[in-house]
């Protein structure tokens, strides 16, 4: 049964508002995947934070007119599931990881802010490290060379010490 007037306005301003907040979209086909792959992939999104639905092409494309998203109009076409999120990687890794294991599953494209990406593009995102792990590799990087400074000014007083050991050793064996 189709929507009313009513209904599809609710859809319009309910996905207009994940839009504007949104900083990924991330389109992929589903057809043929069973309901119960389906079931699981948007536990996978809800728990990744992002918000993953099946909708009308027509009404997500008045939901991104006007939008930093709107140039992903094109790639609007089939029988589409979106994942927006707040996270520019999440629903891309969301997707793709999924994708993996499910040959029906199959991304078309995916977009951020003002720009519009293919299905290379979307897979190159999802398999960049997340935010934190990069943060990590920063920190490690800047520390190393700290690091190894102070294991250098702490050699000096262990050999220092390290003599004075093999000075008292050696006066006592004699």
């Amino acid at each position: 049964m189709g929507l009313n007037l009513d209904d599809k306005k609710a859809v319009v301003a309910e996905v207009s508002a994940k839009v504007a907040g949104a900083q990924s979209i991330i389109v992929a086909e589903y057809r043929g995947l069973e309901v119960g792959k389906i079931t699981v992939l948007r536990a996978q999104a809800r728990q990744s934070g992002v918000y993953l639905r099946v909708l009308k092409n027509t009404l997500v494309r008045r939901a991104v007119a006007g939008t930093p998203f709107e140039g992903l109009k094109d790639a609007m076409v089939g029988p589409l599931i979106y994942g927006i999120s707040t996270d520019p990687v999440a629903a891309a890794k969301t997707l793709h990881e999924f994708a993996k294991g499910n040959d029906k599953l199959v991304i078309k494209a995916g977009a951020m802010p003002n720009y519009v990406m293919d299905a290379e593009g979307v897979k190159a995102l999802a398999t960049m490290p997340s935010r934190e792990e990069l943060l990590s590799r920063l920190l490690g990087t800047m520390q190393a060379p700290i690091a190894q400074f102070v294991r250098t000014l702490n050699e000096v007083p262990t050999k220092f010490v390290r003599g004075l050991a093999a000075v008292r050793d050696a006066k006592e064996a004699a």
